[in-house]
């Protein structure tokens, strides 16, 4: 807009965000790209060989273990978010929050966990041969290492993501619709599935996304779980055959089908766009469910909790205070310290990109900034291994051209200067999760008003003042949500911080992992409690934040709406 003959501040500076947005998501996919770049060579015979024996399994077992927790996590999410915010039942203000206690949890404890309690030489087995007299042959039980059982121990811990968004969806509906079905007779199952599903549809979608992505990237509990799927080949392929080119190769292809997944959601929707209509809110509407129906909803919403939670919880905080690790009292600080910082950073780097991105992307969208902002979040379903490498090549070729400048130019020898250090680390985290925190800052950008933009834009106010002025105020509860889940799954993240971490620096995951494979599970359980408790914090934050995600004025953005 043009109010004299000067430009607009705006028009002057049309593409600097959206060339900042390029080059970030640029920086963010280099480790994926040059992964990618090394599909072409030859394999020496390994990709051949992994194509005729094994692949048709990968590929099987990588669609059916995603298939199978996507759809059990949106049951368990969906089902449960809609029973606490607009039922009233035994517990529901105690579930609300407590829903969410397993993403502290990693899913490779998850996994040692029940392969621990349910295998043949485990105390349920045992318990049941010793009280009922029972031969091997006597009894069936469920295989608890096989494509079900990781399905249902991914789940366990993954559908929080689910929770998350429908809840929150569900929390910032209007109460106009919802009031409009019950006057029509609708019960709060009619309702739920023909008014409240269909607005939730794009935030759940998006937390299914997630949890899709994850599942397909875990390595830790499919390998415990002696499940071949594409990440336990892309590590196999890595570590086994010594062939970088065929991990790049098998990469290439889990990316196709994570890309896949997502083109056909964004298709699904096309152009759909869903903004706030009003800025007033008044108190949702309550269905109270008697008593049965009450109960058996509120042991429904206890088993997620318990089966993700409470037992693997329960397991290690027995074996710790029974055996425990011996230097637990000595490592902890360290190591905890360690954890902490290295979350705290990552999660503070990760919101700042994904804001640049986000908001460069809403100010020019488009074909160049929709793929950028696409591949800047295809790490998320890489596993951290192959993360890690993607990390270090670049980094190592820039960190000798570095070397060579410095030495020329002044004598000096640096040695390694980005390899080998934090920046390596926190690098590796910008590829693993930045994701999770585009996904839920485009989410909440996505929900504030064109209309806003414009106003700013006729009140003389630049794309940076009408950013810090109208959008980050609006994006407090979106970029507060980015933070804390980044800062959950960076705790948790064991690959890329084996690979990456300097010399003598070690987090709480790796030193359950190192104790772990020495089969010394008792004293593992000191590290693995004190993830958990690491942990809480930030799920407790975010639980509460949710629970206030319906206030009198415009509503907090937290929803993982996935890009438009």
């Amino acid at each position: 807009m043009r109010e004299s003959g000067k430009p607009h501040a705006s028009a002057r500076s049309g593409w600097g965000w959206p060339l900042a947005a390029f080059t970030v998501a640029a920086l963010v996919s280099t480790p994926v790209v040059v992964v990618l770049g090394s599909v072409g060579f030859d394999s020496d015979g390994v990709w051949s060989h992994l194509a005729e024996t094994l692949l048709a399994t990968y590929i099987t077992n990588t669609l059916l273990l995603a298939l199978g927790v996507s759809l059990l996590s949106l049951l368990i999410g969906v089902g449960c978010a809609w029973a606490v915010t607009l039922c009233r039942f035994p517990g529901r203000r105690l579930f609300a929050w407590a829903l969410l206690l397993p993403l502290a949890i990693p899913t490779y404890l998850v996994a040692y966990t029940y392969t621990d309690l349910l295998q043949f030489s485990g105390p349920v087995q045992s318990w049941l041969r010793g009280t009922f007299e029972w031969s091997r042959q006597d009894y069936w039980f469920p295989e608890v290492r096989s494509l079900p059982g990781a399905i249902c121990m991914l789940s366990a811990v993954l559908y929080p993501y689910v929770y998350l968004t429908a809840r929150v969806a569900f929390l910032e509906q209007s109460v106009c619709v919802l009031e409009v079905s019950r006057t029509l007779g609708l019960g709060p199952w009619k309702s739920f599935f023909r008014v409240a599903l269909p607005l939730a549809r794009p935030s759940i979608i998006a937390g299914a996304m997630l949890v899709l992505m994850e599942s397909v990237a875990e390595f830790g509990a499919v390998d415990h779980c002696a499940v071949d799927t594409f990440s336990t080949g892309i590590y196999r392929a890595w570590v086994s055959h010594g062939s970088l080119v065929a991990a790049a190769q098998l990469s290439a292809c889990l990316m196709l089908f994570v890309a896949a997944a997502v083109a056909i959601e964004k298709l699904s929707r096309r152009e759909a766009r869903h903004h706030h209509a009003t800025q007033r809110y008044r108190e949702l509407p309550a269905w109270r469910l008697p008593g049965p129906i009450g109960w058996l909803v509120s042991a429904a919403c206890c088993l997620p909790i318990a089966v993700g939670f409470v037992v693997p919880t329960a397991l290690f905080a027995e074996k710790t205070f029974r055996w425990g690790d011996e230097r637990a009292h000595e490592m902890f600080w360290e190591l905890g310290r360690n954890t902490f910082t290295l979350a705290a950073l990552a999660s503070a780097i990760a919101v700042v990109l994904a804001l640049v991105i986000a908001y460069g992307r809403r100010l020019r969208p488009g074909p160049v900034m929709n793929l950028s902002a696409a591949t800047a979040g295809l790490g998320y379903a890489i596993p951290g291994a192959v993360i890690a490498i993607g990390v270090l090549i670049p980094l190592v070729w820039l960190d000798h051209r570095l070397g060579d400048l410095l030495s020329e130019w002044f004598g000096m020898t640096t040695g390694l200067l980005l390899s080998g250090t934090i920046v390596a680390v926190l690098l590796g985290y910008q590829v693993r999760f930045m994701a999770v925190a585009l996904g839920i800052t485009e989410g909440g950008l996505g929900r504030i008003r064109p209309s806003l933009d414009a106003a700013a834009r006729t009140l003389g106010a630049s794309q940076t003042g009408t950013l810090l002025r109208v959008h980050v105020p609006l994006l407090r509860g979106s970029l507060l949500a980015a933070a804390l889940l980044v800062f959950v799954d960076v705790t948790k993240e064991l690959p890329a911080t084996l690979i990456l971490r300097p010399f003598d620096f070690d987090t709480l995951a790796v030193r359950v992992h190192q104790l772990a494979q020495q089969e010394r599970l008792e004293e593992a359980s000191s590290g693995a409690l004190a993830i958990i408790l690491v942990g809480l914090l930030p799920v407790y934050l975010l639980s509460r934040y949710i629970s206030r995600a319906r206030p009198g004025a415009m509503p907090a953005e937290t929803a993982f709406l996935s890009s438009t």
